[in-house]
């Protein structure tokens, strides 16, 4: 296999830079994506928390634009970073990154990604940082940046190819997921928080239409089907159009005030310790911990959090607080709130509480749990050097607790849909895994002899 060394820009063609300076934004338009929508395991950028630009802004302050198939290079705060440019590519840069396009004579720009994001050229990046605050890539030192090539384009391709197919299972399997918990924390909301289908019989009462006509109108609020599309679900779904009007007429009509909240008739105001199981986190001594599996899975905070799982990486050979199976693990320290399911039973640090809600339902006390964010945010500034809740408070938090019956309810509408998050994660994480495995024989160009 023939290899030949070239600095980062000779393998460009373009590097597309945004000036050096913040542009001016907009409460709507064009998004401008910042740093913070590279993730580190996300193939495309994330669009979250971004701003947007005009199109004046977008037609004359950048001096070009990312292309489909440029790579998204962050230069500050996390240097090295890199995204990939989709096909349809309807956004902007802003400053403290730049897109590569990557000189198709010379390097597949696959395998130029896939190169980027090898542990070997991270290591190079992070070697090049400078700044002590705030990490920084210098733009000029893309000529300082030497990678070893594979000559034949035949080969780069096969290696970019196969390293994408990786990444591109990936990626469907979290956007499926994200569909599946927006699906989910809007039932909840609509059920717990909104008290839709409740709302929704109180209102057709007060207009003078009668229970049978009320709890139509609460088949409706669950639904999200029009009268005539109910009609149809009867005919050609009749089991399924059972199962809602016995979730409808299960809601009660009334709604009353307890110690000042409006709830439905029957539920009423608790707190998270009355509610739920809640094991706060203790850290074993830092001798006992080990990475080879010696001992108890052990968590000490959100630093090994994932997207709704955390990732395994250390062991104590001391346990001392310990978290069951489908527990609901949150961060208690820098920052609280943060929230992950453990999905074996685990010891916990200083950094976590583990919770259970007491009817076992792991679905509602989930979303329950990430209902409650905005109180959990209060405590983000209460530390002297950074946001912390103790036991006291966090049990003390208040929340509504319904009728057994609704819980058991919105267990059976969400097993279904907790259950493919967790297999389609559990399959990311082996993918995760490959794809990590894989990549240095890859570029080292094995795959041939594979």
């Amino acid at each position: 296999m023939e290899f030949k060394k070239y600095s980062l820009d000779q393998l460009l063609i373009h590097i597309v830079d945004n000036r050096g300076r913040t542009c001016p934004t907009s409460e709507q338009g064009i998004p401008l994506i910042a740093t913070n929508c590279i993730k580190q395991d996300s193939l495309f950028p994330v669009f979250e928390k971004i701003r947007y630009i005009s199109q004046d802004t977008y037609n004359n302050w950048f001096r070009s634009h990312p292309k489909p198939n440029d790579i998204i290079f962050v230069c500050k705060g996390s240097p090295g970073r890199v995204a990939w440019t989709p096909e349809i590519v309807n956004f902007c840069i802003a400053q403290d990154m730049v897109a590569l396009r990557a000189n198709p004579q010379i390097i597949d720009p696959k395998y130029l990604f896939a190169l980027l994001r090898s542990d070997e050229v991270q290591q190079k990046i992070s070697n090049m940082h400078v700044g002590t605050l705030i990490p920084h890539f210098k733009k000029g030192d893309f000529k300082n940046l030497h990678l070893d090539i594979i000559t034949d384009l035949t080969i780069q391709k096969k290696i970019g190819n196969k390293y994408f197919q990786l990444l591109e299972k990936i990626e469907i399997n979290t956007q499926i997921n994200q569909t599946l918990e927006q699906i989910a924390q809007a039932l909840f909301k609509s059920w717990f928080v909104d008290f839709d289908p409740v709302r929704a019989k109180v209102q057709a009462l007060s207009d003078g239409l009668s229970l049978e006509q009320a709890e139509l109108a609460a088949m409706q609020a669950i639904s999200g089907k029009t009268p005539e599309e109910l009609t149809a679900l009867s005919q050609t779904q009749p089991e399924r159009y059972a199962e809602l009007a016995e979730t409808a007429k299960a809601f009660p009509c009334e709604m009353v005030e307890v110690d000042g909240v409006e709830v439905p008739k029957g539920w009423e105001l608790s707190t998270i310790g009355d509610c739920y199981d809640v094991v706060m986190g203790q850290s074993p001594k830092g001798e006992t911990y080990n990475e080879n599996k010696q001992g108890m899975l052990f968590y000490q905070g959100r630093a090994e959090f994932g997207w709704r799982f955390p990732t395994p990486r250390l062991f104590t050979t001391d346990p001392k607080r310990i978290a069951e199976q489908n527990s609901i693990l949150m961060s208690v320290r820098a920052p609280v709130g943060d929230i992950n399911i453990a999905l074996e039973k685990c010891c916990i640090g200083r950094g976590l509480a583990a919770l259970q809600h007491k009817s076992k339902s792991l679905s509602f006390g989930l979303y329950q749990i990430q209902s409650i964010k905005p109180e959990l945010d209060l405590f983000n500034g209460e530390g002297t050097v950074f946001g912390s809740i103790n036991q006291a408070n966090l049990k003390n938090i208040q929340i509504i607790n319904p009728d057994e019956k609704f819980i058991q309810l919105f267990e059976k509408y969400l097993s279904s849909c907790d259950s493919k998050i967790m297999n389609n994660e559990i399959e990311n994480n082996a993918l995760k895994e490959i794809r990590d495995l894989l990549l240095p024989r890859l570029l080292s160009g094995k795959i041939e002899n594979d």
